[in-house]
């Protein structure tokens, strides 16, 4: 195995049945090699920074009914809210006085957030901080819904393609969405000039080793800039809510892998990893993750973006989330870097050097 490590730290690529072999491996030693590689890599490529995001929680409210969240359309269960205007200002406000230079407005598919009230929201934020990057999470969009958000002044989309494989994607997903769908919202983002971040679920219902390589071949054919995976966690309102929790040592494998497939890539220790373990998120740092998200949602709200059962942090405010993650980044031996903290090499085209 340590071979097949090596190939990967040299030529960021395996084939299919070295990287079955990869994902498969549970020796402690392996995990260890990969580790330390994975490491380096980052390290070469950002040394010791980790950046913030300020993630700002906008909507419980989607149209979609994909089968493993907890806020999909057809809970009863999900309590609905979605922040005004002058809430997200204020989010923004807190968080540039923390420190943040990114913030990321998340949410399910809300009908409420049109293309008029979401570009004039971007604009204002743009206006009042021009130094900051902004980040958008709203699911699916036309292209020219993303055309005019980004003439508005986002920089950054956040869309997980969920599952490469169609059949996968199908047993995750209600009939009228489809993975042919995402993948052109992907390539119109990528076509528009965003840093796009794409990613996969580990231990999603169903989902195969096979399954993961192909995860991992289309983000070789996408080149995205951000790529965020996180171990499946059921909700207790879904039709998934029986099944098992993604593992901590799977993600953490697959952390490795795509910090070597993809050196210069913006990789977030998710707050879902550290939901499966008290340390999740550092080791996911020391396994060459280099973003972290804080929450600036209200606190009032936080309990509501319910997507997954026993989610943390969300009974802090947003200076006690900032400060405890910042302890935690610099126990795992890494600095807190309060800049926008675009992926290395990204151009205007949208595309790695």
């Amino acid at each position: 195995m340590n071979d097949i490590i090596e190939k990967l730290y040299l030529t960021s690529d395996l084939t299919d049945e070295e990287l079955r072999a990869l994902i498969t491996d549970e020796s402690p030693e392996t995990a260890e090699l990969l580790r330390r590689r994975a490491d380096e890599v980052r390290r070469r490529e950002y040394g010791e920074k980790v950046f913030l995001r300020g993630l700002i929680e906008i909507s419980s409210y989607c149209r979609n009914d994909c089968l493993y969240c907890g806020i999909r359309r057809s809970s009863r269960d999900a309590e609905r809210y979605r922040l005004s205007r002058e809430d997200i200002l204020a989010c923004c406000e807190n968080g540039y006085e923390l420190g943040f230079r990114t913030f990321v407005m998340q949410g399910g598919e809300d009908p409420h957030f049109t293309d008029d009230v979401m570009c004039g929201i971007v604009s204002e934020i743009r206006g009042k901080y021009p130094d900051c990057a902004i980040t958008l999470s709203l699911g699916e969009r036309s292209h020219e819904s993303y055309k005019r958000l980004k003439d508005a002044g986002a920089d950054r989309y956040l869309l997980r393609h969920e599952a490469a494989s169609p059949e996968l994607y199908a047993k995750l997903h209600p009939a009228e969405l489809s993975l042919e769908n995402r993948k052109r919202c992907l390539s119109d983002l990528k076509s528009l000039g965003y840093q796009v971040g794409a990613g996969f679920m580990v231990g999603a219902p169903f989902q195969t080793v096979d399954d993961l390589i192909a995860d991992l071949r289309f983000l070789q054919e996408l080149r995205p800039q951000m790529i965020g995976i996180g171990p499946f966690i059921p909700h207790h309102s879904t039709p998934f809510s029986g099944e098992k929790p993604g593992t901590l040592a799977l993600t953490l494998r697959l952390l490795g892998i795509l910090r070597l497939m993809f050196p210069k890539v913006l990789l977030p220790a998710t707050t879902a990893l550290g939901t499966i373990a008290p340390n999740g998120r550092e080791l996911g740092l020391q396994t060459g993750c280099n973003v972290v998200m804080p929450n600036l949602s209200p606190v009032r709200v936080r309990k509501k973006y319910d997507l997954y059962d026993n989610k943390i942090c969300t009974g802090e405010e947003a200076a006690e989330c900032r400060g405890c993650l910042q302890r935690r980044i610099e126990a795992a031996g890494y600095t807190v870097a309060c800049e926008r903290g675009d992926c290395a090499d990204f151009d205007t085209q949208g595309e790695l050097k």
